[in-house]
């Protein structure tokens, strides 16, 4: 019998995500503009941000630890109603006189929530779901995502302007508790482990294990990990970093175009979600090495864009299109290798091993975001030599993965 994709249980778990996630947006937003709007640098709140993910990077393992040892459904009401409580308690204590520090306080606290709720979350999937549906599930969860993001920053700027921080923070609040709410009613099968080690050693011990069964055990996953973490050290930092310079200071178009373009990708993001959920039964894993090249064969045009003489609203389109194809192709690919992951670890090591995943991810972003800045910066006259580069470097790349994921795929068909 074909198991039920929307199942109660994770009909809860998407509703909490939308609501969740739509509070974050709309808080986030509220405080980066408000910063910006008092300080009149968006260094310090870069600086502020970035300080603010340095919890999650470090207690992500932590996390997955806690993730595998406690009832999940607990945990993730617990978490959104803490994350609920914080906001209030920074609302009601922020002033003129304290707003950097509060804000400063909020966001680490935040990120050191987050380290612990996105482990679980991403654990509680291949429990509620099995085989080809884990692949559509990890799909409407990133279409969720993405929706949040296309809808709340409309709305929250909307309530910024009209109603203020404060009221956007209480706002945030709201959907906080209502996740944690709709989490109340989530059943998970847990078992509760009688152990009574001390529980440092039980952490060690944790650790150890999931560290073994990544390197040793199943050294595929390992490899999946890294191939997913050059990805998106090559891709986010172009996405990211470059788009903005390009529409900005290359092209020297308004914030107007540069809005369209981030709306773009993130419809972008949404196409690829569906796409991965519509190909979850006849998609191939050896497939998987010519989506990741498809990432570089998209960054090509755009860089060859201006070798050309052609007008710049020409080269913004040709940029737009191309950044869309890699959003599209990067949201299919992590889709899939989140999926492939979560089917081949056993539940009692899953939230370890989520939590590496989101922790490389975490890790090696920042890291291809400084690197491209100074790239762009760098060759700002020539940004076709950041992007054309980049782009055979990652066709050569997912063309050398093909062995590797004809392997699993070789694998999977076994189990």
């Amino acid at each position: 019998m074909t198991q039920k994709l929307f199942t109660k249980n994770f009909i809860l778990l998407i509703l909490g995500q939308l609501t969740s996630l739509f509070g974050n947006f709309i808080l986030k937003l509220a405080l980066s503009m408000y910063v910006l709007e008092v300080t009149g640098s968006a260094t310090i709140f870069a600086g502020i941000v970035s300080a603010a993910t340095i919890p999650t990077i470090l207690l992500s393992p932590f996390g997955g630890i806690l993730a595998d040892r406690v009832n999940r459904r607990n945990m993730m009401v617990a978490l959104d109603t803490l994350t609920g409580i914080s906001v209030l308690c920074a609302a009601l204590i922020l002033s003129e006189s304290n707003d950097l520090l509060v804000i400063g306080v909020l966001l680490v606290i935040l990120s050191v929530l987050g380290a612990f709720e996105t482990p679980t979350v991403q654990a509680c999937i291949p429990t509620m779901l099995q085989g080809d549906n884990i692949i559509k599930g990890n799909a409407v969860v990133n279409q969720v995502a993405s929706l949040s993001y296309l809808i709340a920053p409309m709305l929250g700027g909307v309530l910024y302007a009209v109603v203020g921080l404060k009221s956007v923070m209480v706002a945030s609040v709201a959907c906080f508790f209502i996740t944690a709410l709709f989490e109340c009613f989530i059943k998970l099968k847990y078992q509760r482990s009688h152990s009574k080690e001390n529980i440092l050693l039980l952490i060690k011990h944790d650790f150890l294990s999931s560290v073994q069964y990544i390197s040793k055990e199943q050294k595929h996953i390992g490899k999946m990990l890294l191939l997913t973490a050059f990805s998106r050290f090559f891709v986010m930092g172009i996405i990211i970093v470059g788009l903005p310079y390009i529409v900005r200071n290359i092209l020297g178009f308004n914030a107007k175009y540069y809005g369209a373009a981030e709306s773009a990708l993130a419809i972008a993001t949404i196409l690829g979600s569906i796409a991965a959920g519509i190909l979850t039964e006849k998609f191939k894993i050896h497939k998987l090495s010519f989506l990741l090249a498809s990432l570089g064969i998209f960054m090509i045009p755009a860089g060859l864009a201006f070798l050309i003489p052609i007008h710049s609203i020409t080269r913004y389109i040709i940029n737009i299109v191309s950044f869309c194809g890699m959003q599209i192709a990067i949201s299919i690919f992590s889709i899939f290798t989140v999926s492939l992951i979560q089917q081949r670890t056993p539940n009692h090591l899953i939230g370890k091993v989520m939590a590496y995943t989101s922790a490389i991810t975490l890790c090696v972003q920042p890291v291809g975001q400084i690197v491209y800045g100074f790239l762009f910066d760098r060759f700002s006259d020539a940004v076709y030599l950041v992007l054309i580069p980049t782009g055979i470097m990652v066709c050569v790349l997912g063309l050398s993965a093909i062995k590797f994921f004809k392997m699993i795929e070789k694998e999977q068909q076994g189990i």
